[in-house]
């Protein structure tokens, strides 16, 4: 591992720290309805929405009807998407004439972009029409995102308040989240990309005589603004077949950058979000040392597995320039690493190399975060509310190693919260391993993989990680456009989703009904190195107990067996 990669990372990462308090500041003031300097141009079409759509932005609802809401929008938002590409043929802006989306895959496809997944069984150039693309699932880019952040605001909101029978307000989280802090943000950023030349065009593809003499079909179309709400919101889908790999999406170094950039600097920013809406910042950075702590680690490996040789390489093969199988010259083996880490700590899902060319231990990583429950940052909202479950857990089982009730700010930690964490921790696990378990014993499940040995079981374990976990990413030698893809794909994307989000759901209405107490000499400190430390060790050891089994029949099995010389 080069000098140069370490700085990288740490510019990287330098950069989101520094905007952290400022950012997590700003979507504070948004979701509790103060004024910002967006407020005179925004806040008069933010009153326009409510009165257009019914919404008193005055009245707030129960944890209930709070996740009835959610789980209404969430639903009716998967049926219009799968309405819409059942009939692209039919519909305007489809300048390469393609036909409806098969039944099966339209499905995966509704559910994956609405419950923040973007998990791709198409090809975007061949498959999706323009107005789909942009008005479909960009759409829910923005509204799969926004439905994260009201969730973690919800959940901070049941912590910090005092008794109160209500968390907020759906709808009007949804608006100020969309409105406030991801539009503006995208148009910014959108605009950067097509200064370093991604493409924002309605029109289609363009031919180009190459330097053969040969005629090449370049597809075109709204890439830009799409590209910047899959990175900004974690969602990951690409309008491209190669993702951020391709130059139409990633051009230069200065896009791969805040790609990234953007990728992590609203998860890491809610974390001050919570701070400064709990009325402790100490509280925030606590939770951004954690984050912090597995994601640096976890990239230094990434970086490090890719920059290294691969043994089973002839010795007649120069790999001073690392792993280069499957990554784009202009990024390097180290910078598809680093991406790697990055697009799994969170719940992006966005490649700029092929994840199924990544080494054993380099591929362990990206797995190994997903199976985490992807909280180090994790995704927009879905990482705070993810981490937050596990600082309940931490918190009860310091409390029973000290004999005393277990508290988080003031809240006692009960039967009914465990129950429904507990519950939250089990849905990942039983999820991933279960549909893995089927895929594995079943013809239809076994056909997908394009690999034998533990390589192939592999592919099976990452492609259910990630759409339980929302995460998108794939190791592509899976062949993942069948039926029995397709369906059980969608369950684990739905199971992932909404599973996890109700019980959050009810462990905010439980705590927002609870007093709180003032702080005593036995009450557990939860913003020292001792508490992050215990965090950091129950978020591992409950991944590495749930998941080291299937862990070490793939990606660890196969590292001993290359270090030995064989592939399986």
């Amino acid at each position: 591992m080069a000098v140069s990669d370490l700085l990288s990372l740490g510019l990287l990462f330098g950069t989101v720290a520094v905007v952290t308090p400022f950012v997590g500041r700003y979507i504070a003031t948004v979701l509790d309805g103060g004024r910002t300097w967006l407020s005179p141009v925004l806040l008069p079409m933010e009153r326009g929405i409510y009165r257009a759509s019914g919404i008193d932005p005055n009245r707030e609802q129960s944890w209930r009807s709070y996740a009835i809401s959610l789980l209404v929008f969430s639903f009716a938002s998967i049926g219009l998407l799968y309405l819409q590409q059942r009939l692209q043929a039919s519909l305007p802006l489809n300048p390469t004439d393609v036909g409806a989306v098969p039944a099966d895959l339209a499905l995966n496809t509704a559910v994956s972009f609405t419950s923040n997944t973007n998990w791709q069984n198409y090809s975007g150039e061949t498959t999706m029409a323009h107005l789909t693309q942009a008005a479909g699932l960009a759409v829910q880019n923005f509204a799969s995102a926004a439905v994260g952040i009201a969730v973690a605001i919800a959940l901070v909101r049941g912590i910090v308040r005092r008794p109160s029978p209500t968390i907020g307000n759906f709808w009007v989280d949804l608006v100020r989240s969309t409105l406030y802090v991801l539009l503006p943000i995208a148009l910014v950023a959108a605009i950067v990309l097509v200064w370093q030349g991604v493409p924002q065009t309605w029109s289609g593809p363009a031919s180009a005589t190459t330097l053969e003499g040969g005629q090449q079909t370049i597809w075109l179309g709204p890439i830009a603004s799409q590209e910047v709400i899959k990175q900004l919101g974690t969602n990951g889908g690409g309008i491209l077949n190669a993702n951020s790999a391709h130059p139409f999406e990633n051009p230069t170094p200065l896009t791969n950058w805040l790609e990234m950039f953007l990728i992590l600097v609203i998860p890491f920013s809610l974390t001050a979000t919570f701070g400064a809406m709990a009325g402790d910042r100490r509280q925030g950075w606590a939770l951004f040392a954690a984050m912090a702590a597995v994601y640096l680690v976890a990239a230094v490996v990434a970086i490090g597995a890719e920059a290294g040789s691969n043994p089973l390489f002839p010795a007649g093969i120069d790999q001073a320039l690392g792993n280069m199988e499957g990554k784009e010259v202009r990024f390097g083996a180290s910078g598809g690493g680093l991406w790697a880490a990055t697009t799994t700590a969170t719940s992006t899902g966005a490649v700029n190399a092929m994840h199924d060319s990544l080494t054993p231990l380099g591929g362990l990583v990206p797995l190994f975060l997903m199976l985490l429950g992807e909280i180090t940052p994790g995704g927009v909202g879905a990482g705070l509310y993810g981490m937050l479950v596990f600082v309940l857990l931490t918190v009860f089982i310091a409390g029973l190693m000290v004999g005393r009730t277990p508290e988080y700010l003031g809240k006692k930690i009960e039967a009914f919260e465990m129950k429904m964490a507990m519950l939250i921790v089990l849905v990942l696990s039983t999820s991933v391993l279960g549909f893995t378990a089927l895929a594995a014993a079943t013809d239809a499940g076994q056909a997908g993989p394009l690999n034998a040995g533990p390589h192939g079981f592999s592919e099976i374990l990452y492609a259910f990680a990630s759409q339980t976990g929302n995460n998108g990413s794939a190791f592509a030698g899976l062949s993942g456009n069948t039926a029995f893809y397709n369906v059980t794909g969608a369950l684990a994307m739905l199971i992932g989703r909404f599973a996890m989000i109700v019980p959050i759901l009810a462990i905010a209405g439980a705590l927002a009904a609870k007093r709180r107490l003032a702080p005593s000499p036995g009450t557990f400190p939860t913003t020292g190195p001792t508490f992050v430390g215990l965090l950091i060790g129950v978020i591992v050891i409950v991944g590495a107990l749930n998941f080291f089994p299937a862990l070490s029949l793939g990606p660890i099995v196969e590292h001993l067996l290359q270090q030995a010389g064989r592939a399986f």
